[in-house]
């Protein structure tokens, strides 16, 4: 009997240690993923694209094969090579993340570009996917195409969240990880999932709706959705300059470099002595995210002859697979 009661002690001692570890590494996955949130939100606005011109019946089976894609880039590549280089040889992370960041600089300075200069929406894609017959092999282009820019976002994303898990444990790092590969790919792709069904919710509404106050808010939603998904890449583009300045700013910072860090701190301290103490945290970050931004499209500006006349020929690319 005092053997079976040592038992359930000890059974019980490991279940204390195991919900413990649980909430361990529920926590460093909240505080990893919250840190990764920018670039969670550019994922969001990046791959509706991948989604124009093709039939609604295959809007879904095209994100959930972009999700499966996703998770494996998390969780079965990025995973053990973020753990591998945590471990064995942590001084890449910085350099990683500045390269990561110049990566969202270009994006989001090659979009801005692409707003305000003239161009041919005809021309071509970066998929070419205007030259083209086969749906079907178009859907595999894009597709294909998706997942190469999810990879991209996904190292960036798991990059941030391994320097914002604090415990030394591998195991922990590795759970912590899984769980925030997982769950972003969760949020992101059903928010895609969402967004690109949503005119359609609003077409069923306006057939099905018994009271004329439904059919009219599956109206609105379909005439709002053009909006919605113009703000939404507008705040995508945002976001990356925003994340990819920030990463930046913060790695220089890590390999030695503080000036930039310190300039901008400073700068938003001097801005929030100005306003009141109620909105002073407030003043602190938009000030901090906003000159991050600037430094982000900077560079991004200075970045997209860089990779489109130096490093794209060097692979046998085009300035056409460099635009998005």
């Amino acid at each position: 009997m005092s053997g079976l009661l040592a038992l359930l002690d000890d059974v019980a001692g490991i279940a204390k240690i195991a919900a413990a570890s649980v909430d361990d590494i529920s926590a460093q996955a909240a505080k990893a993923g919250s840190k990764a949130a920018g670039v969670v939100i550019d994922d969001a606005a990046v791959t509706p694209k991948y989604l124009h011109g093709f039939e609604a019946t295959r809007e879904l089976p095209i994100i959930w094969r972009i999700a499966r894609g996703s998770v494996f880039n998390k969780v079965v590549i990025l995973l053990p090579a973020a753990l591998l280089m945590a471990n064995f040889a942590p001084w890449l992370v910085p350099i990683l993340l500045i390269l990561g960041g110049s990566y969202l600089c270009f994006e989001g300075a090659e979009k801005v570009l692409h707003w305000i200069l003239p161009h041919d929406d005809h021309s071509g894609g970066p998929d070419g996917s205007h030259d083209i017959g086969d749906p079907l092999h178009l859907e595999e282009r894009k597709i294909k195409g998706a997942i190469k820019t999810d990879f991209i976002l996904s190292a960036e994303i798991m990059t941030i969240a391994l320097s914002s898990i604090e415990s030394t444990e591998v195991w922990i790092q590795a759970a912590a990880l899984a769980l925030v590969g997982v769950g972003i790919t969760a949020v992101v792709y059903g928010a895609v999932a969402l967004i690109v069904k949503m005119d359609d919710i609003g077409l069923w509404l306006t057939r099905v709706g018994r009271l004329g106050a439904t059919r009219a808010l599956g109206r609105g939603i379909v005439k709002a959705m053009p909006w919605v998904m113009r703000l939404l890449s507008t705040v995508g583009t945002v976001a990356m300059l925003w994340v990819g300045g920030s990463i930046i700013v913060h790695s220089l910072a890590q390999i030695g470099w503080h000036l930039p860090e310190e300039t901008i701190h400073h700068a938003a301290e001097a801005a929030a002595n100005l306003v009141g103490p109620d909105i002073r945290s407030a003043a602190i970050w938009t000030v901090t995210a906003a000159i991050d931004g600037i430094l982000g499209l900077l560079w991004g500006l200075i970045l997209v002859p860089v990779a489109t006349k130096l490093i794209l020929p060097l692979f046998g690319g085009t300035k056409k697979e460099a635009a998005h």
